[in-house]
């Protein structure tokens, strides 16, 4: 079973090499353009099936051998950052503080008179921004539903791109 593969090659031809620039920047354009990387599907049905989550530790049984790790652990294993991680789930999405919320949702919005940090539909944001929160939500951080809003850590991932 292969990861999702970016192609380069499109994104050039599109005129999207700060996509590529972006990704690169943040460490992640190898992981996802590495067509030898890939894993064994029965091992993965088994890691699933034997998966269980706390806290902040993944654990699981794949082969008889015994898997857990943490996502700092799993950017080591990938190759790719997991700085901040921690705080994307963390539950208190004002960290950041008010303002620098408000400053994100005003810009990503395209709305600069917006009194309240809120989440910013995607329709709205600016068309760079809109490829990072897609990029986001359907590789790096995958949500099971289709989501057509950014929360506020979404907003400061796909900001800190660009």
């Amino acid at each position: 079973m292969w990861g999702k593969i970016v192609k380069s090659g499109y994104f050039r031809e599109q005129g999207l090499e700060v996509f590529l620039d972006k990704l690169r920047d943040q460490g992640w354009l190898e992981l996802f353009t590495n067509t030898q990387m890939g894993c064994f599907q029965p091992d993965l049905v088994e890691f699933y099936a034997n998966v269980s989550v706390t806290e902040d530790r993944v654990a699981s049984t794949v082969n008889g051998v015994h898997i857990e790790f943490d996502a700092h652990t799993l950017g080591d294993i990938l190759g790719v950052p997991a700085d901040g991680f921690d705080l994307y789930v963390w539950e208190d999405k004002f960290l950041l503080g008010k303002a620098k919320l408000l400053d994100l949702a005003q810009r990503l919005s395209q709305q600069p008179g917006l009194k309240h940090p809120q989440a910013v539909k995607k329709g709205d944001m600016p068309p760079l921004h809109q490829l990072m929160f897609w990029f986001l939500i359907k590789n790096i951080i995958p949500r099971g539903q289709g989501r057509d809003r950014a929360n506020a850590m979404d907003q400061c991932l796909t900001d800190s791109w660009t």
